[in-house]
């Protein structure tokens, strides 16, 4: 008998227009001691199975049939078992951090209240135990961290919380919802290792959500892949990436970005099985005729020069404590010249984040400067000028679901920056407008009239990326833009950037902790570490010959499907 079986699981949403499938006789088992790896296209259903397990299936989505027993105990809709389960039998890492932590409530607090709710412990043991928490998911001075609440971590750091959370009552199944989705490379191997210790030290049985076939490649012990809520293929996991069989998990495979060479675009494979060689020229006609082409100058758009930020740990009284303050940038410089993808990457907290809040003027630098095309975005003095200059410089934000509004829907969340800045567009033009942005996402248009809780967290991103593009802007600043994207739909994403800057001549800020897709994507190259700037260097002599230890730790500890393909 499995550890865990689900046998015919069928979960549907009944909405007014439409019942939405999102689970269809979907089968599988996990034995203890074993990490299960699930994958697809977001919306294929992978969420909503873990969540179906600890039943937090939302009205209107209700379990229509099926059996989900753990230990031969049938726990589907069962909810007298399943709430005594959740947190001391089940630990659970969810996708969001951000929306999975209390924000009213101090790291200390969330730590605590979960341990001595399913733990025989006093406040001090709870304490001592968080704090070690922390130290174990990569936290540093995690004595001092542990007071600061969830807003004050990066996206990163906060996915190492939630981790923290997941594992504090030694659970014996962990199901973890792309675990490692916010995380850099030396962090994410330090938890995918912590996770493989605990499987093997407690014969745990683990359950991997994720989009990254490099993990799973180097993780898992089986794989399951899905679409459109049905399982098209099962077993070991060097058997399926090695010879799939589906034509979905060859295009998953397919879709991975190499680690070990530059390619000039991602292949495609069609639902049929045929490759698609097209790039979106064919979609992005209509927005080449409404921005005009621009011509690209290779001169210095973006000086950012000498910035120093310090944030003070207290908000109201400044604190002249050294201790209180974090210096998130450490006088960092670099020029981004047009017309040139340029990235940054680094570890979670190292001050990426950071960069493009400063740049985009949402945050203020402490010391230094910020000039694009030679006017100073930080000097009173220009705020005038500087106007003019705020629908050029546009974001991709890393947290799809904080960054749009949850009362608009989607076509008024993109016809806002329209409207904002092309002053006098008719109706019939914004609509236009709204479509053609919408398409070149990937997107349907029915999703115009949903709202942003209606998607999955790579649908949601896209909707973003539809809003960025909205103001045609000269400076895209994409924050972690795929990180939320399965490698299929990312490699969509990533073309359709390319075709992008080609042909509408766009410079780009890239910002990543994946370095196969920095390597794909950047023409130079910025490392970044506790907020200073290792080295900068063109793309290729960085990967093939780095000059920092700390480059040559990242590239080391980069996850790598070419170890089970080679294989």
């Amino acid at each position: 008998m499995s550890f865990l079986e689900v046998k015919n699981l069928n979960i549907s949403y009944q909405t007014r227009k439409e019942t939405i499938v999102a689970s269809k006789d979907v089968n599988f088992s996990l034995e203890r001691g074993e990490i299960l790896g699930i994958v697809g296209e977001s919306g294929s259903g992978k969420s909503t199975i873990a969540n179906a397990i600890i039943n937090l299936i939302d009205p209107p989505g209700e379990i229509t049939n099926g059996s989900i027993k753990i230990e031969n105990q049938e726990i589907c809709n069962n909810e007298e078992i399943i709430q005594k389960a959740r947190g001391k039998k089940i630990g659970f890492i969810f996708q969001d951090p951000q929306t999975s932590l209390n924000p009213l409530f101090k790291i200390k607090d969330q730590l605590i209240e979960t341990i001595q709710t399913h733990l025989d412990l006093n406040y001090e043991q709870a304490l001592n135990k968080s704090i070690q928490l922390l130290k174990e998911v990569g936290i540093e001075n995690a004595e001092k961290r542990i007071e600061d609440y969830p807003h004050q971590f990066s996206g990163g750091m906060r996915q190492r919380v939630v981790i923290a959370l997941a594992i504090s009552c030694e659970p014996d199944l962990i199901i973890a919802d792309e675990p490692t989705t916010a995380l850099d490379v030396s962090i994410q191997h330090q938890i995918l290792k912590l996770l493989k210790n605990l499987t093997v030290k407690r014969n745990l049985a683990v359950m991997i959500i994720t989009h990254d076939m490099g993990v799973i490649a180097e993780t898992t012990d089986r794989v399951i892949v899905m679409r459109y809520g049905k399982i098209v293929e099962q077993g070991k996991t060097s058997e399926i990436l090695s010879n799939p069989q589906s034509n979905e998990c060859k295009s998953l495979v397919m879709s991975v970005p190499p680690t070990n060479k530059k390619i000039d675009r991602f292949k495609l494979l069609s639902p049929d099985g045929g490759e698609i060689s097209d790039n979106s020229l064919n979609l992005t006609n209509n927005i080449i005729e409404n921005w005009a082409v621009r011509k690209v100058s290779h001169e210095k758009l973006l000086d950012f020069k000498n910035i120093t930020k310090i944030f003070d740990g207290q908000s109201i009284i400044i604190s002249t404590k050294e201790d209180d303050k974090i210096k998130a940038l450490n006088d960092v410089s670099f020029q981004i010249y047009e017309g040139e993808s340029f990235g940054l990457v680094g570890e979670s907290g190292s001050g990426k984040s950071t960069i493009a809040k400063i740049i985009t003027s949402l945050v203020k630098p402490t010391n230094g400067q910020v000039f694009f095309e030679d006017v100073s975005l930080h000097d009173p003095k220009n705020k005038i000028i500087k106007n003019k200059y705020r629908g050029q410089i546009q974001m991709i934000f890393q947290d799809p679901y904080s960054s749009l509004n949850p009362r608009f829907k989607v076509k008024d969340i993109i016809a806002e920056p329209i409207k904002f800045f092309q002053k006098g567009i008719d109706r019939s033009s914004i609509k236009d407008n709204i479509n053609d942005l919408i398409d070149i996402v990937g997107m349907t248009r029915q999703s115009l009239d949903r709202y942003p809780h209606e998607f999955s967290g790579g649908q949601r991103q896209r909707i973003s990326i539809a809003r960025a593009l909205a103001t045609r802007p000269r400076l895209l600043i994409c924050d972690e833009p795929t990180s939320a994207l399965d490698v299929s739909i990312q490699a969509q994403v990533l073309n359709l950037l390319k075709d992008l800057q080609e042909q509408l001549n766009l410079t780009i800020l890239f910002i990543s902790h994946d370095l196969p897709v920095v390597r794909q994507m950047c023409d130079r190259i910025a490392v970044l570490r506790n907020g200073k700037l290792c080295e900068i260097n063109e793309t290729e002599k960085l990967f093939n010959n780095p000059s920092h230890s700390y480059t040559k730790e990242l590239l080391d500890l980069m996850p790598k499907i070419e170890s089970i393909l080679i294989d």
